[in-house]
């Protein structure tokens, strides 16, 4: 399995969008978070979050092929199976199942990132510490507010035992964090 190090400079070269680093950098935080509170392995929760979107720029607008092309790359690296299976599985377009809790908590987490960033980029002081719980859950409702972050996604969260408040409460702590190499 790569070290987290390597992963880093992996994503760095396979994805060159600013924004999409960060998400990825992200998602790392909440697996990793995630893996902790499940009594999980967090440095291979932490790489599959790191990694999920490791194709995006060779797959960019096709679906069909984003993920799969993504656990190849991972396969070939010599990640873990379920590494492999949790990338591809978190695209819902190849209508694979997920079944393992790691699958189950990328699936979740994936637009959980964006719609916390959204929450703090609307907030005056456009920092992670400035929101809460509270705040993010009422957001939720509101249809506009992260309009693509996908809320039945998000909400699969119960699939791992935790309600969508908890696992919100989950994701900002591990973004709040990492705040600074997040840029927020």
């Amino acid at each position: 399995m790569v070290k987290r190090e390597e992963a880093l400079a992996l994503l760095k070269k396979n994805v060159t969008n600013r924004n999409l680093q960060k998400h990825c950098l992200a998602a790392e935080a909440v697996m990793r978070r995630l893996a902790r509170h499940c009594g999980e392995d967090e440095e291979l929760w932490g790489l599959t979050g790191l990694l999920h979107d490791i194709d995006w720029d060779r797959t960019k607008g096709e679906l069909d092929r984003h993920s799969l092309e993504g656990a190849d790359m991972l396969d070939e690296l010599g990640m873990p199976p379920e590494v492999v299976y949790a990338v591809k599985v978190h695209n819902e377009h190849h209508g694979l199942p997920r079944q393992s809790l790691l699958d189950k908590a990328l699936y979740a987490v994936d637009p959980l990132t964006g719609f916390i960033v959204a929450g703090a980029l609307i907030r005056p002081e456009k920092k992670l510490a400035a929101v809460d719980v509270p705040f993010l859950t009422n957001r939720f409702k509101e249809k506009a507010f992260a309009r693509g972050a996908n809320r039945e996604q998000m909400q699969t969260c119960a699939e791992l035992g935790l309600s969508l408040e908890e696992f919100i409460g989950l994701g900002l702590e591990a973004m709040q964090e990492n705040a600074k190499e997040l840029g927020l």
